[in-house]
């Protein structure tokens, strides 16, 4: 959607929406602070406003003419995924199906007004790698709407192959951030990050073009595949300042475009 001020509304994003449609008891008191206050304290109450969140967001989409919408999936099973103690056996199948259970009335009614659910895949969902995206994918019988954003930083602090992700996924990427990271491991800490700050720890984000992702090679992926959707740059860097970023990186994106 163009506005008359020259600027593109690309998506809407109901990322902290959609962290509240599963949050495991563990995490009730930190999230409650995504929430409104008359829903605080009640995790039934938060999860209905929260369901109610991504509805509206899928109608306002519609209004405004799009058909991409970004989101968190939420996180049931987070808190497991380092397997120690050991899981018992069963405890994953039975999250993702209660996390497709939560997700399906929701992917439907975004079918009901044409726009693709795309979901973030990052550290903290349960959706956080190819893997768990398509066990998700199954328990909710390879939905249309069950889409993807791709942001390659989080695989990078993952040490997962992001190119070879759009070689699998290319056909549910509907929506793109341009955002960087690194990954320095020492020999002190590596992808937990030893509870360090973002600026100390091996893996952080960073500028576009100032980190390791390679974009140029990313963008050439996508092209082979005929995305449609938009490359938005998305700032998040423990150095530099937002606007330098901002202004960089609106530039880097532009010289990959112009080849």
């Amino acid at each position: 959607m163009a506005l008359s001020c020259g600027l593109h509304v690309t998506e809407l994003s109901t990322h902290l929406q959609g962290q509240l449609v599963a949050v495991h008891p563990a995490y009730d008191d930190l999230f409650d602070g995504f929430a409104p206050q008359e829903v605080r304290g009640n995790s039934k109450a938060r999860t209905e406003w929260a369901v109610q969140q991504l509805k509206y967001a899928a109608k306002a989409s519609q209004n405004l003419g799009l058909n991409a919408h970004a989101t968190f999936s939420g996180s049931l099973l987070w808190h497991t995924f380092h397997p120690w103690p050991q899981r018992p056996a069963g405890l994953v199948d039975e999250g993702f199906t209660e996390l497709a259970k939560r997700w399906t009335p929701i992917l439907n009614y975004f079918d009901e007004c044409g726009v693709d659910v795309c979901y973030e895949i990052h550290p903290g969902e349960d959706l956080f790698d190819g893997e768990t995206y398509e066990m998700f994918l199954e328990k909710v019988n390879n939905h249309s709407r069950a889409c993807l954003l791709y942001d390659p930083s989080h695989f990078v602090l993952q040490c997962l192959d992001y190119i070879q992700y759009i070689d699998f996924y290319h056909e549910r990427i509907r929506a793109f951030h341009v955002k960087d990271a690194e990954f320095n491991a020492t020999g002190k800490q590596g992808t937990f990050g030893g509870y360090q700050s973002w600026l100390k720890r091996a893996g952080r984000y960073r500028s576009p073009g100032d980190g390791q992702v390679d974009f140029k090679t990313i963008f050439s992926k996508l092209a082979e595949y005929d995305y449609k959707g938009w490359a938005v740059m998305e700032w998040e860097c423990c150095l530099k300042h937002p606007e330098d970023g901002a202004t960089e990186g609106a530039e880097f994106i532009k010289n990959i475009l112009s080849g």
